[in-house]
C-alpha cells in the first residue's frame, strides 16, 4: 500500500514539475495582418502582443508582421492551417473566403447588422457558436476572439447615388465577393473585378465609374481625387478577429489561454476606439474634397427593400436555416 502511495506521489510530483516547466518555457510566435502600420488594427495587434508579454513576465513574445509581410489574408490562413504561422488578426468577413468557412458569408450580408455592437453580439451569441465550431473543424483554424470595429463599406461614384434606380448601368469595381456581386447585380449595376492596386487609375481613366470601399480607404489612397461623391451607405460591416492555429492554442495552459483572451479584449477595445476617432477625422477630410451624401437624402430604406430576398436561398445551404432571422430579431 505504501509503495502504491509513493508511486502515486512521485507521478503527481512529476506532473506538477512538468506543468511548471511548461509554464516557464520561452515561446516566440508570429502574428500577421494586412493593415499598414498607422492603421488601428496594427496598433491593436501591438497592444495584444504587449499585454501578453507583460502578463506572462516575458515568457511569451509575439512578433507582429503588418502590411501583408507574410502574405495576403488567404495566404496567411494557409500558414495558420499548416502551423507555419500561429496567429492572424483580420476581418471576420474574410473567413468566408476559404473552403470550410462558407457560412461566414453571412457576416457580409448588407444591412443585416445595425452597428458594431449588434454584429458582435450576434457573432458571439449561443446560437452562432455551432457555426463557429463547424467552421473551425472544416478549416483547421480556431476563431479565438471576434473584437475590434472596422470602417463599414460605403460607395464612391462620379455621379450621385440616392436611390436604387441610380445604380442602373453603374460600372463599379467590387470586392471579389459573391455577396457584393449579387448586391450590385440586383441593383442593376455592372460589377467588375479590378485589383486594388489598379483601382485609382481605373477610376481616373473611366474604366469604372464607382467603387465600394469605406471612408478610411477613400481618404488614405486619395480616391477623392478621382471621384466626386461619397455615399455613406455603411452597407457591409466587419469585425477584426484573432485567428489561431489550434495545435498551438491547445498547447497553451488554461491560464495562458485566459491571458490571450483578456489581451485580445483590450486590443479590440483599442481598435474600436481608434477606428471611430479616425472615421470622424476622415469625414472632415471627405467633406472638403467631395460631396458626401447621407440619409435621409440617401434613401437606404428603398435600397434595403430592393435587396430583400437576395440571400434567402443561402439560408439552410451556406449556413443553418433560420440564422438570418435570428440575427435580424436581436
Amino acid at each position: 500500500m505504501k509503495r502504491t502511495i509513493i508511486i502515486f506521489m512521485a507521478y503527481f510530483l512529476c506532473t506538477v514539475l512538468l506543468f511548471a516547466a511548461g509554464e516557464r518555457e520561452q515561446i516566440t510566435i508570429k502574428l500577421g495582418h494586412i493593415r499598414d502600420t498607422e492603421h488601428p488594427t496594427h496598433k491593436g495587434a501591438l497592444k495584444f502582443a504587449e499585454l501578453v508579454e507583460a502578463n506572462t513576465n516575458g515568457r511569451i513574445k509575439i512578433n507582429v508582421y503588418p502590411n501583408s509581410q507574410l502574405g495576403g489574408i488567404q495566404e496567411m490562413f494557409v500558414q495558420v492551417q499548416t502551423g507555419d504561422l500561429e496567429m492572424v488578426y483580420g476581418g471576420i468577413n474574410t473567413f468566408g473566403f476559404i473552403e470550410g468557412g462558407d457560412a461566414f458569408e453571412i457576416t457580409a450580408i448588407p444591412f443585416l447588422y445595425r452597428d458594431y455592437d449588434h454584429m458582435r453580439q450576434a457573432l458571439l451569441s449561443d446560437f452562432f457558436k455551432p457555426v463557429i465550431e463547424d467552421a473551425e473543424k472544416k478549416t483547421g483554424i480556431k476563431v479565438m476572439n471576434i473584437t475590434g470595429d472596422t470602417a463599414p463599406r460605403g460607395l464612391t461614384a462620379n455621379r450621385p447615388i440616392r436611390k436604387p434606380e441610380d445604380f442602373k448601368g453603374l460600372k463599379i469595381r467590387t470586392a471579389a465577393s459573391e455577396v457584393v456581386l449579387r448586391v450590385m447585380k440586383k441593383l442593376g449595376a455592372l460589377p467588375q473585378q479590378i485589383p486594388f492596386a489598379d483601382l485609382y487609375m481605373a477610376l481616373k481613366t473611366g474604366v469604372v465609374d464607382a467603387q465600394e470601399n469605406g471612408a478610411i480607404v477613400v481618404a488614405t489612397v486619395h480616391l477623392y481625387e478621382v471621384q466626386k461623391y461619397y455615399m455613406k451607405t455603411d452597407y457591409i460591416r466587419d469585425i477584426e478577429t484573432f485567428y489561431v492555429n489550434p495545435g498551438f492554442w491547445n498547447k497553451l495552459s488554461q491560464s495562458d489561454q485566459k491571458i490571450f483572451m483578456d489581451a485580445s479584449e483590450e486590443a479590440g477595445k483599442l481598435v474600436t476606439e481608434l477606428t471611430r476617432k479616425q472615421l470622424d477625422e476622415v469625414y472632415e477630410i471627405l467633406e472638403k474634397e467631395m460631396t458626401v451624401i447621407r440619409p435621409p437624402e440617401l434613401d437606404l430604406e428603398a435600397i434595403r427593400k430592393t435587396l430583400e430576398g437576395t440571400f434567402e436561398d443561402w439560408d439552410g445551404t451556406k449556413w443553418p436555416e433560420g440564422l438570418l432571422d435570428k440575427i435580424r430579431g436581436m
